[in-house]
């Protein structure tokens, strides 16, 4: 009988850097990864959202520190991702969270405003956070990088074109990259979350809510933002060696469903 290989499904001990961890499916994932052993540098905009992340996982018996980051900022982030390695020894996995949007058509004057100022967010930061944690990252046993997207990068809703593009850009990002770095055993991968609980939509009512998640997605119902990080440490393994390029929809069916 052939041999089974032992492939660890444990990330404890293993640094985590998440961005726009404050709320939502950063927030999340920060603790997801936090109860399963990892040691996580929490970023937000904000000092004291990141440090108020960071206290209630080390309320919990969690290992974090907060970083104030902006992820607009490419001197921020080079300085940061420096100081995480060298608080924690080191950098193992990355998850490229941060975003925001703002929706607004074609035609409208303030188009281009919009563009500049999202771009750099919501795709721009992927590539330069890559870029800063690198050297890190090649140091270790299990390097992982994970991308949040969107299900608008897959399909659309009007109006929201640059959000579409920006997410769009992050799928094919996360491709390139994982062919370029792949000799290197640094695996990239993407989640597009689909309709989740989170504060991007926590201005929408809950009747509306409800109407459009029994209506568009086969769970009939918003997902909740521990399933996506969930979805984001199962990328994350050592054990996931072999998962690369993937591009996963955590949407509730949304994306299969026809009508």
């Amino acid at each position: 009988m052939a041999f089974v290989a032992e492939l660890s499904r444990s990330v404890q001990g293993r640094v985590v850097l998440i961005t726009g961890a404050a709320s939502g499916i950063g927030r999340a994932t920060a603790h997801v990864f936090a109860r399963e052993g990892a040691r996580v540098a929490v970023t937000d905009r904000a000092q004291e959202d990141a440090d108020r992340v960071a206290g209630e996982i080390r309320a919990e018996g969690g290992e974090a520190v907060g970083w104030a980051l902006d992820v607009a900022d490419g001197q921020a982030i080079e300085t940061v991702a420096a100081a995480v390695a060298e608080r924690f020894g080191g950098l193992d996995i990355l998850v490229n969270n941060a975003g925001t949007t703002r929706v607004l058509k074609i035609d409208d004057g303030r188009y281009d405003a919009a563009w500049d100022f999202l771009l750099p967010i919501l795709l721009g930061s992927h590539q330069r956070m890559i870029r800063a944690a690198l050297p890190h990252l090649r140091r270790s046993e299990a390097p992982r990088i994970v991308n949040i997207a969107s299900t608008e990068a897959l399909g659309a809703s009007s109006p929201g074109s640059i959000y579409s593009a920006a997410k769009a850009g992050v799928t094919g990002l996360t491709r390139s990259l994982a062919v370029e770095l792949g000799r290197e055993g640094i695996t990239v991968n993407c989640i597009c979350p689909g309709p989740i609980h989170t504060g991007m939509t926590a201005a929408i009512p809950d009747d509306n809510k409800t109407i459009y998640a029994r209506r568009r997605t086969a769970l009939g119902r918003y997902g909740d933002p521990a399933e996506v990080a969930h979805a984001i440490l199962n990328f994350c393994l050592p054990a996931s060696s072999y998962v690369t390029g993937v591009t996963l929809r955590v949407d509730g069916g949304l994306m299969v469903r026809n009508a």
